[in-house]
C-alpha cells in the first residue's frame, strides 16, 4: 500500500508552545444525511472524525474543518448548509465550534484570525463553489490562503481530484518550500485506520477469504470485483447484482431488476471465477412480489420458478442460510450491498439475517457503501465488526487497486497528480 504521512509526521509538539498554534486546514467528511428542519439526521461521520480533531485541538492547533454536503451544483444552497453540522459537532464534544458562512473570501478570513489555540470552527459547504470540483487554482489559493498544516481525514472524498483533497496540500506545499519534506500534510487517523483496513484485504488477507456483494447494478463493482477474484476463495452475490448473473445462467427472473447489457460481463466472471478456483454461491431462492409499493402476491421460490409479472426483492431461507454458513467459516471477509430493498420491510430480512451473521464471524471482517453501512447499524451490530468503512465508492476504488487521488496526495513522494472527476 502507499506510504503516507500521518499526524505522527507533523511538528504537533510546537503547537503547544503559547505563540504557536498553527492553522490547521482539516478536510472532513460530513457529507451527512440532513432533515427537512435541517438537524443532523445521522451522526456516524461527525463521530468518525472526532479522535483527530480532538488530538489537533488538543495540541493547541486552530482548526479549520472543511467539507462538502450533497449537490448544491456549484451554488449556495440552504437546505444544505453545515451551520447545523457546526452545532451537532459542538454537542457531541462538549464545546464549541464556530462557523463561517463561507469557505474562502472575507468570511473565512476572519474565522481564522479570530481562533485561538485549540478552537475549531467548521467552515461552509465546500461545493457552494464550482473551483472545489473543479481544483480551480484560484480557488484552491482561496482555500489555502487560511492555513499552515494540511491533514486529510475525509477517506469518503479520497478517490476525488478536488480542490480540498489535492489542490490544498500541493499548493500549501509549493507555498511552504516544503513539497520534498512532506511536514505540512498529513492523513488524520480516520485515513489511515481505513487504508490500513481495506490494504488488509488485498495484502494478506487470512484464508478463507469471503467477499460478499450485493446491491442493484454489478456497475460499478466490476473492477473491484475483478481485482478481489484472485484473492477471494468464496463469492457470495445477492441484491438485484445477483439477478443479472442469474440471467446470465438462462434463469428468467420476469419482472426483477437484470442489466440485460451486462449478461457477457457476468458470464466472463463466472468463467474467471471458475478458473480462479472461487466457488460462487448464487441465491438458490428469492422472495418474489408483483407490486412492492402495494403487495398482493409475496411467494418464495427458486430462480427458475419466478412467475410472470413478479420481482425478486430478496434472497430467501435457503440462501441465507447458506451465506451464513460461509460467513461463519470467513477469516476474511468483505461485504459491499445490500441483499434486497432492505428499506422496505419485511424485504429487509435476507440483508438483516446476513448482518447478523457477520456479527458471529471470528474473523476480519470489513463493510464498505452507504447502504451497507446503514444496514449493520441498523441490525445494531456495527461494533462488533472489524472495520466498517465511511467510503462508499472509494473503498471499492482502493479495492479495485486504482490509486486514490487523495492518497496520492498524502504520499512522501509527493507526487500529488490528478484524476477524473464525478460524484460522491
Amino acid at each position: 500500500m502507499l506510504d503516507i504521512l500521518t499526524l505522527d509526521d507533523l511538528p504537533l509538539q510546537t503547537f503547544r508552545e503559547a505563540s504557536s498554534g498553527a492553522r490547521v486546514f482539516l478536510r472532513v467528511d460530513f457529507n451527512v444525511p440532513l432533515t427537512d428542519e435541517g438537524e443532523v439526521a445521522d451522526t456516524a461521520r461527525l463521530e468518525a472524525a472526532l479522535p483527530t480533531i480532538r488530538e489537533l485541538s488538543d495540541v493547541g492547533a486552530r482548526v479549520l474543518l472543511a467539507s462538502h454536503c450533497g449537490r448544491p451544483k456549484g451554488q449556495p444552497d440552504p437546505r444544505l448548509s453545515l451551520r447545523p453540522v457546526a452545532a451537532e459537532l459542538g454537542k457531541l464534544l462538549d464545546r464549541p465550534v464556530a462557523f463561517a458562512p463561507d469557505c474562502i473570501g472575507e468570511a473565512a478570513r476572519r474565522a481564522a484570525e479570530e481562533l485561538e489555540p485549540g478552537d475549531l470552527c467548521l467552515l461552509e459547504n465546500l461545493r457552494f463553489h464550482p473551483g472545489e470540483k473543479a481544483n480551480d487554482p484560484d480557488f484552491v489559493r482561496a482555500l489555502a490562503e487560511n492555513a499552515d498544516l494540511y491533514v486529510d481525514d475525509a477517506f469518503g472524498a479520497a478517490h476525488r481530484a478536488h480542490a480540498s483533497v489535492v489542490g490544498v496540500p500541493a499548493c500549501l506545499g509549493h507555498r511552504l518550500g516544503s513539497a520534498n519534506g512532506g511536514s505540512h500534510r498529513a492523513a488524520g487517523r480516520l485515513m489511515v485506520r481505513e487504508v490500513g483496513a481495506l490494504g488488509r484485504l488485498l495484502a494478506s488477507p487470512d484464508s478463507p477469504f469471503v467477499g460478499l456483494l450485493g446491491g442493484a447494478k454489478i456497475e460499478g463493482k466490476i473492477d473491484t470485483l475483478v481485482n478481489l477474484l484472485p484473492r477471494l476463495d468464496v463469492l457470495l452475490l445477492g441484491g438485484g447484482m445477483a439477478n443479472t448473473f442469474l440471467a446470465a445462467q438462462g434463469h428468467d427472473l420476469a419482472d426483477s431488476l437484470v442489466e440485460v447489457d451486462r449478461l457477457d460481463t457476468a458470464r466472463e466472471i463466472l468463467r474467471t471465477a471458475r478458473d480462479e478456483g472461487v466457488t460462487v454461491v448464487l441465491p438458490e431462492d428469492l422472495v418474489t412480489v408483483d407490486d412492492l409499493e402495494d403487495p398482493r402476491r409475496v411467494r418464495t421460490v427458486a430462480p427458475d420458478a419466478v412467475a410472470a409479472g413478479m420481482k425478486a426483492v430478496d434472497v430467501g431461507p435457503a440462501t441465507r442460510e447458506r451465506f451464513a454458513g460461509e460467513i461463519s467459516r470467513a477469516r476474511t471477509l468483505f461485504w459491499n450491498g445490500p441483499l434486497g430493498v432492505f428499506e422496505t420491510p419485511p424485504f429487509d430480512a435476507g440483508t438483516r439475517e446476513t448482518a447478523l451473521a457477520l456479527s458471529a464471524c471470528s474473523g476480519f471482517t470489513v463493510v464498505g457503501g452507504g447502504e451497507t453501512v446503514a444496514a449493520v447499524r441498523q441490525a445494531g451490530v456495527a461494533d462488533r465488526l472489524g472495520h466498517v468503512s465511511t467510503g462508499g465508492g472509494a473503498s471499492l476504488e482502493l479495492l479495485a487497486g486504482k490509486c486514490l487521488p487523495g492518497l496520492k496526495a498524502l504520499c512522501r513522494s509527493d507526487d500529488v497528480g490528478r484524476s477524473h472527476d464525478g460524484e460522491s
